[in-house]
């Protein structure tokens, strides 16, 4: 099989398992809701913890991180392990890591309505380059713990993992400076960054939601609501949210 054809087997591998989207399946399944239809209207980790607390949160964001994982693993496993061919196999991975994000942020299953591609961009980005992403993981802690702007440290963070790339590279071909891999790295952040367009517009204008884990529970249904701290937060369901 010519090797194009590898490469696109396994993005549209990586498409359809990232558009296995964990907050719209947890919110219907366990909830019999959609988060979609709460706060921001994001199917993400942190309107899951808006909307149906922590415990909802904290399962999204392990089948979400896992998802990417697993998308990356198959073709390593299938391409690179299995048939030798390392060069192929990092394409093939790489090639699966942007559909797997796309998947997520525009799933087929869910009328291409799905999250801001935070997490599984992070999975995806660790697999492919360790050192960068958790240097990049802890720039966005360090952002989000300041200023409890989980949109500013998500954004900040992607656009130094590029950076990252190009002077450290990834695992486990030689892939520092401008290659496939940092054109690569480049075409994730650019996806994560046009589904934060909307937060990028709110935090210039000073109107974008801080991050709180004081929640409230109100209405039959459970929903959890931020506290408002009396700091001018947008919080409930008009919140908007990073991740």
């Amino acid at each position: 099989m010519p090797d194009i054809l590898f490469i696109i087997l396994f993005a549209i591998e990586g498409y359809l398992l990232g558009s296995i989207n964990a907050g719209v399946l947890v919110s219907k399944v366990i909830y019999r809701d959609d988060v979609r239809n709460h706060g921001s209207g994001n199917a993400g980790t942190t309107n899951m913890l808006r909307t149906f607390g922590k415990k909802a949160a904290a399962l999204t964001l392990v089948i979400d991180f896992f998802k990417g994982v697993l998308a990356c693993l198959i073709p390593c496993i299938i391409v690179y392990a299995a048939v030798g061919n390392h060069g192929l196999g990092l394409n093939c991975m790489m090639a699966a890591a942007c559909g797997c994000v796309a998947g997520h942020n525009w799933p087929c299953y869910f009328k291409f309505k799905g999250g801001k591609g935070v997490l599984v961009s992070f999975s995806v980005m660790l697999f492919l380059a360790p050192l960068p992403a958790l240097i990049a993981l802890l720039t966005f802690i360090v952002i989000v713990a300041v200023t409890r702007y989980v949109s500013l440290g998500s954004v900040t963070a992607a656009a130094v993992y590029p950076v990252l790339v190009f002077f450290i590279g990834g695992w486990p071909e030689n892939t520092k400076g401008l290659t496939t891999f940092f054109v690569v790295s480049i075409i994730l952040v650019a996806m994560l960054i046009i589904r934060h367009a909307s937060n990028i517009k709110r935090l210039f204008k000073g109107e974008e939601s801080k991050l709180s884990f004081k929640t409230k529970t109100s209405g039959a249904s459970g929903e959890v609501k931020e506290e408002n701290a009396g700091d001018g937060e947008n919080t409930g369901a008009g919140g908007h949210d990073g991740i």
